[in-house]
């Protein structure tokens, strides 16, 4: 039988997706990968009637998490990595950003798929992706993968990097200049430092907060890079909105006491996000997939850890 198997009986699409929504929205069971997980399971079996609402509706849901995530983001916290955390930061990424542009040519990988391997590798993972993905509009497959890739990784780094760090005789400092310069998500940085000690994990939260900044500047490039000759380069409105949630954040106190009910609402706009981009593909899409995007992904991460960790223990 063709696939999808309910093409026949809208209505019970509809049934099933609102049903998965509600779970996502309602309940705490639901994870990154799980949300992008149904959502694919959803689009390719399932099917799914909604197509042209539910891809406007994954665009704006990033965006919207984008800036809830902001109010997570402490510039006090940020400042204090000071001039060390600024340069750390800022040669990580340049050279994985190089580096994934190398493996994306040698792969033949597409150019807006590579970028985003590249932006969730060298700053933070999914929330870079998100960020990134509406202002180069790449395509519901490509931020699909490019996801898929991170959280992979992520999980695998939280119980990998602390036997390393041990094998190595990390102190609690090195370990968290390494966690949060390797590992691609906040989420998998603080499980992974948490395990190590609460001073590697003061140092990765802080030095990954600097990291996560690196967002701003990312999505003018990248919109610089990807710019049509139609297209004006223009600020995303949730730029600008992003960094004023860090600012009231910040600076006004009863911004921090709601900003932990912001952020969780921010979260699961990002999970609805991915499952509606996940909901958004279809078999002949999915079958146009290599594996060359994760062989990418793999190897540019296990450069970034392999030469970050070198340069935190012989620097």
């Amino acid at each position: 039988m063709p696939l999808p198997l309910l093409n026949n009986y809208p209505l019970l699409q509809k049934i099933l997706i609102a049903g998965l929504v509600l779970a996502i929205v309602s309940t705490a069971y639901i994870s990154a990968p799980l949300a992008l997980f149904l959502g694919l399971v959803m689009g390719i079996i399932v099917g799914n009637p909604w197509q042209k609402h539910t891809s406007m509706a994954s665009k704006y849901a990033l965006q919207i998490a984008v800036v809830g995530l902001g109010f997570s983001i402490n510039l006090h916290q940020v400042s204090a990595t000071g001039l060390s955390g600024i340069i750390y930061t800022a040669i990580s990424l340049t050279i994985t950003l190089g580096l994934a542009y190398i493996l994306g040519k040698v792969f033949n990988i597409q150019a807006k798929l590579s970028h985003l391997i590249g932006v969730g590798t060298a700053i933070c993972g999914g929330s870079a992706i998100a960020a990134v993905a509406p202002t180069i509009k790449a395509e519901p497959a490509e931020i699909s993968v490019s996801l898929a890739i991170v959280f992979i990784l992520n999980a695998l780094a939280l119980f990998v990097f602390p036997i390393v760090g041990d094998w190595f005789n990390l102190t609690q400092s090195q370990f968290g200049v390494w966690a949060a310069i390797a590992i691609h998500d906040t989420s998998s940085v603080v499980g992974a430092a948490s395990k190590y000690g609460a001073k590697a994990l003061e140092i990765a939260t802080t030095l990954k907060l600097t990291r996560a900044l690196w967002i701003i500047p990312m999505v003018l490039v990248s919109a610089f890079l990807f710019k049509s000759k139609e297209t004006k380069l223009n600020l995303p409105l949730f730029i600008p909105l992003f960094v004023l949630a860090s600012v009231l954040f910040t600076f006004v106190p009863i911004v921090a006491t709601a900003a932990p009910a912001i952020v969780l609402v921010a979260k699961k706009f990002l999970l609805l996000s991915l499952f509606f981009i996940g909901i958004n593909l279809n078999l002949k899409t999915i079958k146009s997939i290599s594996a060359r995007p994760f062989l990418q992904g793999a190897i540019l991460w296990l450069l970034v850890s392999a030469g970050s960790l070198f340069a935190v223990i012989f620097f």
